[in-house]
């Protein structure tokens, strides 16, 4: 993982070249704004990078919301034989140009990455190193000592976390108070950010009918943030920085994403049933009451005769006849004689 290391630290550090030649030493709010716009760049070299994985991405997930009915289908048919099932799916999936895969391809490059810039933050830390090794992965001595002493926002420093030890941090010149603080505020703030770019994109593309996938959907929503209520306390504060970056890059970047690819308008979302007591509850089953209603009021009663539909054109006139009562078929033979009669008395007085 070496290379990586060095890849990440060649990235930051190009970044904060061209920063500190533009914003020099300014440290307004006590942030040194060349390292934290250096971690920022590298957010969005990143993004930049893996844009066009991220639109593969939505494309896989779409294909696969249209080909729901058909793999339900599939499920159904073959669902003795899972060996035929498989096949048969990666046979659909091949035909539509559908990688189930590529839905978490964007993810695992992301990771190596953020353990990369984990391992070279950590390492930049005065209590930790000595003279020599600071020059690993493409550091020098120089840019070292800049981002330990100066790279910090808010008076807290990139290198330190919430569990880095209070000696380290005031030989660093910082105040261990300020690093917990901002630590905290920093941490709660991407927690906040991963649930809701999770949620947008679950809500943008719809919750799977299909109950194991809308388990992992839940996993990854509530889960990851969860797990970063404990971790994130050991990340240094320039991997939250950069985690947080991340995520409000991500929000924007997949709202214009989602909107310029929609889900289809076939895909089906799983709508979860109201509890019971509430008021949707008792809306719902008055509506299922008054749909039950209107079924048995348009089914035929027992012993009724079927009625034949209005407007019919063949044998019209049979089928009215049958449909009049005893008077208006005396009526209407009567109307027939007659005009047979008139019609008699015209030929006669021609001829």
């Amino acid at each position: 993982m070496s290379y990586l290391y060095t890849a990440i630290s060649w990235v930051l550090l190009r970044w904060h070249d061209l920063w500190d030649n533009v914003v020099g030493s300014a440290d307004a709010l006590n942030t040194s704004w060349a390292w934290l716009l250096s971690i920022v760049f590298v957010v969005i070299t990143l993004r930049i990078v893996l844009f066009p994985l991220f639109v593969k991405q939505i494309r896989s997930q779409r294909a696969m919301q249209k080909l729901a009915p058909e793999i339900k289908e599939l499920q159904a048919k073959y669902k003795n034989d899972k060996e035929t099932l498989q096949r048969e799916m990666m046979a659909l999936w091949k035909k539509e140009k559908a990688n189930p895969l590529m839905g978490c391809l964007p993810i695992l490059i992301q990771i190596p990455v953020f353990i990369s810039l984990f391992r070279v933050l950590e390492r930049v830390n005065p209590s930790k190193q000595e003279d020599f090794t600071k020059e690993k992965y493409g550091w020098t001595v120089e840019q070292f000592d800049s981002f330990v002493h100066e790279g910090k926002i808010f008076g807290a420093p990139f290198w330190a976390s919430f569990r880095t030890d209070g000696a380290d941090i005031s030989q660093a010149g910082a105040d261990p108070v300020t690093v917990k603080v901002v630590a905290i505020v920093l941490m709660l703030i991407m927690i906040a950010t991963t649930f809701l770019t999770t949620r947008q994109m679950i809500l943008k593309t719809g919750w799977s009918v299909d109950p194991t996938q809308r388990t992992m959907q839940k996993v990854m929503l509530y889960g990851i943030p969860l797990t970063l209520v404990f971790s994130g306390l050991f990340f240094p504060i320039g991997v939250v920085v950069y985690w947080t970056f991340n995520n409000f890059f991500s929000l924007a970047q997949q709202q214009y994403v989602l909107r310029k690819y929609p889900p289809p308008k076939q895909n089906e979302t799983y709508q979860k049933p109201p509890k019971p007591g509430t008021k949707a509850h008792d809306k719902m089953l008055e509506e299922q009451k008054e749909a039950e209603e209107r079924r048995k009021a348009r089914a035929p009663k027992p012993g009724a005769k079927p009625q034949k539909a209005k407007g019919a054109k063949s044998g019209q006139s049979g089928q009215n006849g049958q449909n009049l009562s005893r008077e208006e078929k005396i009526a209407r033979a009567k109307k027939v004689s007659g005009a047979s009669s008139d019609n008699g008395k015209k030929k006669k007085k021609n001829y």
